[in-house]
């Protein structure tokens, strides 16, 4: 018999709310067996198991949730694995790119910071130095 997981048993390992692992589930990246009355409990397969760790990877990657099940449905299908790369690669040169835009922006504001404190300590030393002078003169 094949290992299934609750969805305590899976908040617990990754550390999420139930709340995100149906989330995931609304979005399409887990697909629980339903079981009990009404089909009110959900078993979570190792396939599951295996989709959300990916997806939380993806996630701490900076992909969407669509690129992410995009990539992890890819490696469902028994495709070739030359394409699935190829789109996996893309995606990350896109973030890449995006990631790089980010860090240049806060690159330029931190200069910008930077200049603005030089100027605010230039002109408080001119104010001390005036206030010196008048309570030396005094």
């Amino acid at each position: 018999m094949a290992i299934t997981y609750s969805i305590s048993d899976l908040a617990q390992e990754f550390d999420l709310t139930t709340r995100a692992i149906r989330f995931y589930e609304d979005m399409g990246l887990l697909q629980p067996e339903r079981s009990g009355p009404g089909g009110r409990n959900r078993v979570y397969s190792g396939r599951d198991r295996t989709r959300l760790k990916l997806t939380l990877r993806a996630k701490r990657l900076g992909l969407s949730l669509t690129e992410a099940k995009d990539i992890i449905d890819m490696y469902d299908s028994p495709r070739d694995t030359g394409p699935q790369l190829q789109k996996f690669l893309d995606v990350l040169a896109q973030h890449r790119r995006q990631v790089e835009e980010q860090m240049a922006d806060l690159q330029a504001n931190l200069d910008e910071v930077k200049a603005h404190q030089r100027e605010a300590r230039a002109l408080l030393a001119k104010a001390e130095a005036k206030r010196g002078k008048k309570a030396h003169a005094a």
